[in-house]
C-alpha cells in the first residue's frame, strides 16, 4: 500500500474507531449473520478477515468457526476489535496489524478469507485480492463485501465519499468487482445484494472531513433528493435525510 495513503487511512480510522465501531449500520447483526451464512462457513473453517476494523465480522465468524484472525493497519481499530472479542468471550479470535497488500502468512494457510467495507479504501484492490487468494487453501472461499453504486452514479458517489472521508479511493460497481475477481483467478462468484441504511447526520458524526466539506456533503445529499445522483436513494424521514448504500456480496472458490 502506498505509504501516504496508508497514513491517511490510519489518521481517519484512528479518529473514527469508536464511533464507527458503535454505528448501528456497521453493527447490524442481521447483515453480519447474512455474510457468515452466505460464505458457507463451517465449524472447521480457519478464517482471515482483511481490513477487519473493529472486528465485528470477525467476531460473527468466531462464534461459528474454529478460528478467526483479523488484520488491519490501524491500531485503534484493532483495540476496538479486542474489546469486542472480550465482551463476547471469543477466545478463538486473534488480531494482527498488517498491510493487506503484503499479508504475513504462508500460501494456503486459511480456508476462508473475507473482507468487508475495505475495498473502497484501497489504492491497489487487485493486489489485495491476489493476496487473499494466495493465502487461501485450494477449494477454500474468498469473500468480498462492499458498497457498490451503479456505474452511471459511481463518480458522484466517489466525489461525496472523498469529501466525507478522504481515505476513500473508489467504490467498485459490480462489473468492476467481477472483473477484479476474474483477474485474480476467481471464476463465477456467487452474488448477493442488500442495502445498508443510515441517516446523514449520524454518518457525518462518525466522519472527520476537512473543515467545510461536511456542508458540501450535505449539499450533495440535498441536491440528490429528487434525482438520486449518487445511487443511494436519499429521502426525507422525520425531518432528517436518510439513505441506503447499495451493498454487494461476492464469494468464489479458489481453484485447486
Amino acid at each position: 500500500m502506498d505509504s501516504t495513503h496508508r497514513a491517511l487511512i490510519r489518521e481517519q480510522f484512528t479518529r473514527q474507531a469508536v464511533p464507527f465501531a458503535n454505528a448501528p449500520a456497521i453493527r447490524n447483526v442481521e447483515m453480519l449473520d447474512r455474510i457468515v451464512d452466505l460464505s458457507g462457513a463451517i465449524a472447521s473453517d480457519t478464517v482471515l478477515d482483511v481490513g477487519c476494523g473493529p472486528g465485528l465480522l470477525a467476531c460473527a465468524f468466531a462464534a461459528r468457526v474454529r478460528s478467526v484472525t483479523g488484520v488491519d493497519v490501524t491500531t485503534a481499530m484493532l483495540q476496538q476489535a479486542g474489546a469486542e472479542q472480550r465482551s463476547r468471550n471469543l477466545p478463538n479470535a486473534h488480531w494482527v496489524q498488517a498491510d493487506a497488500t503484503c499479508l504475513p502468512y504462508r500460501d494456503d494457510e486459511f480456508s476462508l478469507v473475507t473482507s468487508r467495507l475495505t475495498f473502497h479504501h484501497l489504492v491497489q484492490p487487485l493486489a489485495v485480492l491476489r493476496e487473499m487468494v494466495r493465502i487461501c487453501k485450494p477449494d477454500g472461499r474468498v469473500v468480498v463485501v462492499d458498497v457498490s453504486p451503479p456505474p452511471d452514479k459511481v463518480a458522484a458517489f466517489d466525489r461525496m465519499e472523498k469529501l466525507r472521508d478522504p481515505s476513500h479511493t473508489h467504490a467498485l460497481p459490480l462489473e468492476e468487482l467481477t472483473a477484479l475477481f476474474a483477474a485474480a483467478g476467481l471464476q463465477n462468484p456467487r452474488l448477493d445484494w442488500w442495502r445498508m441504511e443510515g441517516e446523514l447526520e449520524s454518518l457525518l458524526a462518525r466522519s472527520f472531513p476537512p473543515p467545510g466539506d461536511d456542508e458540501r456533503v450535505r449539499q450533495m445529499f440535498r441536491e440528490s433528493l429528487e434525482e438520486d445522483a449518487m445511487g443511494i436513494a436519499p429521502r426525507m424521514q422525520n425531518g432528517a435525510i436518510v439513505y441506503t448504500f447499495p451493498m454487494v456480496f461476492l464469494s468464489a472458490t479458489v481453484a485447486q
